[in-house]
């Protein structure tokens, strides 16, 4: 378990925008995707990501600064 890693992807949901899209279309593969671009998730922690309301994250990320979130540019992936 890496709580380094749940740390990153909560904040990068709450801040990127391209990721928090892809998370909200298909969360399970987003978060496939992220573990295998080598961040350290075990099981538990991806299911207690997908159970956390959906709306959550839309809601963190208007509560985050504006010019702390990345940039969406076009062709952006997770």
């Amino acid at each position: 378990m890496s709580q380094k890693s749940v740390e990153i992807v909560i904040g990068r949901l709450a801040t990127d925008e391209t990721l928090r899209t892809h998370f909200l279309t298909d969360p399970a593969r987003t978060l496939d995707s992220l573990r295998e671009a080598g961040l350290d998730l075990n099981s538990g922690e991806i299911a207690a990501l997908l159970e956390m309301p959906i709306d959550a994250w839309p809601a963190m990320a208007d509560w985050v600064h504006p010019r702390l979130h990345k940039i969406a540019m076009k062709g952006d992936r997770p």
